[in-house]
């Protein structure tokens, strides 16, 4: 079990979301940023959606009640274990008693923290997920307070060894100062006049303050409609920009509602979902016009660096206790989910 000491600004359990039933109009909820997730829970040996702490801004005390590993991944929010600075996106051990702080956000918005054996909350409609709007799900379906005991689940027998594993810097999500997002069109552009789409895409937005894990709402041009502004209420995916009457972008995103009366003008592709969860309040943005062959190659991407974290972590694993200098050449067999692989390697000068 974990024991919050102290909640942060918002803390909530969550995992890939509770998806299933939106057609009852039950919201999805999930992590804001699901490639966070995943690769955290690679780190420390738990399956790909197990449920962490989602932390937003300023970070919660987080004492642990027996030994585990962590991984913070996500923005920088200053962690520190017992007072010294914890890496991000790599394995460390607590022991029974350490106090894991976050001392504010340096870096993106939102952190992940993901601990072996996975926060071991009720499920809900096959989600441990916090919906605070139904107030389902997560612990209590709430926020987080000071002296919740959170229990956590069995871990896989081998994790430990996980500690020091670190993932690469090209397979980390970056914090992006007014980050161009892509998009695909929306389902309802047409309602949109010329100069409406000019000042979609031509324009840089501010983040308002009106904004939450529902959706943020933008501060910036007016987006103008072609004609009236009220459709029959449709699906809402995520990341759809919704443009309501009065002009002001709103963009949806995990807690969405399902479904939503407001033209549609574009879609975030799924590759950018992780840098909207990185933007705070009063950050700016911009629309960038994608096709779905980009959308789709970047989606892929996402999933290739998360096949090749899964193996790298469990590669190193593997060579617990035996880890050294390699020798300067040499040949291997490496078996990755059953299928071998003759793999050669030189240390060149």
């Amino acid at each position: 079990m974990i024991t919050i000491e102290s909640p942060g600004l918002l803390t909530t359990v969550q995992d890939r979301g509770r998806w299933g039933y939106q057609a009852f109009g039950m919201p999805v909820s999930g992590v804001m940023d699901i490639y966070s997730l995943m690769a955290g829970n690679a780190v420390v040996c738990n399956e790909p959606g197990a449920a962490a702490l989602e932390i937003t801004l300023l970070g919660p005390s987080v004492r642990f009640g027996s030994s585990r590993m962590f991984c913070v991944t996500g923005g920088d929010l200053a962690p520190r274990l017992n007072g010294s600075e914890v890496p991000l996106w790599e394995g460390v051990i607590a022991r029974e008693g350490d106090l894991l702080s976050f001392h504010g956000a340096t870096q993106g918005a939102r952190a992940w923290l993901c601990i072996s054996g996975g926060i071991d909350t009720p499920p809900v409609m096959g989600s441990r997920s916090t919906c605070l709007r139904a107030g389902i799900g997560g612990h209590q379906g709430r926020k987080l307070v000071a002296g919740d005991v959170i229990p956590l689940g069995r871990p896989d027998r081998l994790w430990y060894r996980g500690e020091g594993f670190s993932i690469p810097v090209h397979f980390r999500n970056k914090a992006d100062d007014c980050p161009a997002i892509r998009v695909i069109q929306g389902p309802q552009e047409e309602m949109i006049s010329a100069a409406g789409l000019e000042a979609f895409y031509g324009s840089v937005f501010r983040v308002s303050p009106e904004s939450d894990r529902m959706g943020y709402r933008l501060e910036g041009k007016r987006v103008e409609h072609a004609g009236g502004a009220d459709i029959i209420s449709d699906a809402i995916p995520l990341g759809a920009v919704q443009v309501p009457g009065h002009g002001s972008p709103i963009i949806m995103l995990a807690d969405r509602q399902t479904t939503g009366g407001y033209p549609k003008i574009a879609v975030t592709i799924g590759a950018d979902i992780p840098i909207l969860a990185q933007i705070s309040p009063g950050d700016h943005l911009s629309f960038r016009k994608a096709d779905m062959a980009e959308a789709e190659t970047a989606l892929r991407s996402m999933s290739e660096h998360l096949y090749h974290v899964r193996a790298m972590a469990a590669d190193w694993r593997s060579r617990y206790g035996k880890r050294m200098v390699p020798k300067r050449e040499g040949n291997m067999i490496l078996r990755i989910e059953g299928k071998g692989y003759d793999v050669s390697w030189e240390i060149l000068e």
